[in-house]
């Protein structure tokens, strides 16, 4: 009975209630090269001809000596954009002395919070909480996950979290509204529901979930066993039953769907905050990051428009702040 309650507890916590490219050089090198030729008069060309007298070189040679410096030009400027959303946003004015992460790691909104502070390195600890028994948190009223202490102060719910982080990193600021307010609301009422329903879609997929799960979880030798297979057969069930729940009734087309819904938001703009990442951004890069390479994650990369995006992200958010010990 004791492996039963177990496994059903196991079954709730974790379906976690809480570069310049070949195409563009081509453009950046006609470019160059039109920018050389883009003007027709004879006055032009007569200079054109007498300036590379002047340096001893021939018409074609100076000609071919501009447009290379205007490819190097074009493609400098291409990777300073990149290095600009690359670069982490300041947090001197948010030094504390200590943060520690309670998490599942296959937990949508624990990984929420985790891109926030990998994007903002913000260095921190991570408790990896053992779904059945819990007693890594048993110090806490709060039974869910993520739970983050920032010198011993508790905070809760992955959205109030990254709201209170925010506001400590930018104490002149508020809490952005809006577009991004939407969207950060989206990601919590609606993506992190497509999520189960497509890494427990069938048993295999259920089973390559669990291994991820197990691998990466705080288990014993024996709840690893049982949790992989009997808590993979559960998952698979709870899944359908959260299709129901969510009205899904093909879960790859919701994901899909969901994916293209987010690139549509983007509106031709590297991130949804312009030329550097905002919350929503950071949002939905960070529930999805636990499915990436999984069969559900390669499958949405694949069929969907949202891979450049993603790959983007994961330039931006960079290396994890974790501290090992």
């Amino acid at each position: 009975m004791r492996r039963v309650n177990g496994l059903a507890t196991l079954s709730r916590a974790l379906s976690c209630g809480g570069g310049v490219g070949a195409a563009n050089e081509q453009r950046l090198v006609q470019a160059a090269l039109m920018s050389t030729c883009s003007s027709s008069s004879s006055n032009s060309h007569i200079f054109s001809q007498k300036f590379a007298e002047r340096l001893g070189l021939s018409s074609s040679s100076l000609a071919r000596s501009v447009a290379g410096t205007m490819l190097f030009s074009a493609a400098a400027s291409s990777l300073a954009q990149d290095a600009l959303a690359k670069e982490k946003p300041p947090s001197e004015k948010f030094l504390p002395k200590e943060v520690v992460l309670y998490q599942y790691e296959a937990c949508p909104f624990c990984n929420k919070v985790k891109a926030f502070l990998d994007y903002y390195n913000i260095p921190y600890k991570i408790v990896e909480v053992n779904p059945i028994s819990k007693k890594e948190i048993k110090w806490s009223d709060y039974k869910k996950v993520p739970i983050l202490k920032v010198d011993h102060e508790q905070m809760v719910d992955s959205s109030d979290i990254i709201d209170k982080l925010f506001l400590r990193i930018n104490p002149d600021s508020s809490i952005p509204d809006g577009e991004e307010k939407k969207w950060r609301e989206w990601v919590d009422n609606h993506l992190v529901h497509v999520l189960s329903p497509n890494i427990y879609r069938s048993t295999s997929e259920a089973l390559e979930s669990f291994d991820y799960i197990t691998t990466h979880g705080n288990f014993s030798f024996t709840e690893r066993l049982v949790a992989k297979y009997a808590g993979a057969a559960a998952m698979y069930f709870v899944s359908k039953k959260l299709k129901k729940k969510h009205n899904i009734t093909d879960e790859r087309a919701a994901l899909y769907e969901a994916a293209e819904t987010w690139v549509d938001a983007l509106k031709g703009r590297h991130y949804l905050g312009g030329s550097k990442p905002n919350l929503a951004d950071l949002a939905v890069f960070g529930v999805l990051r636990p499915i990436r390479y999984l069969t559900s994650g390669k499958d949405m990369v694949e069929h969907t428009r949202i891979g450049d995006w993603y790959s983007r992200m994961e330039n931006a958010v960079g290396e994890p702040a974790r501290i090992k010990e």
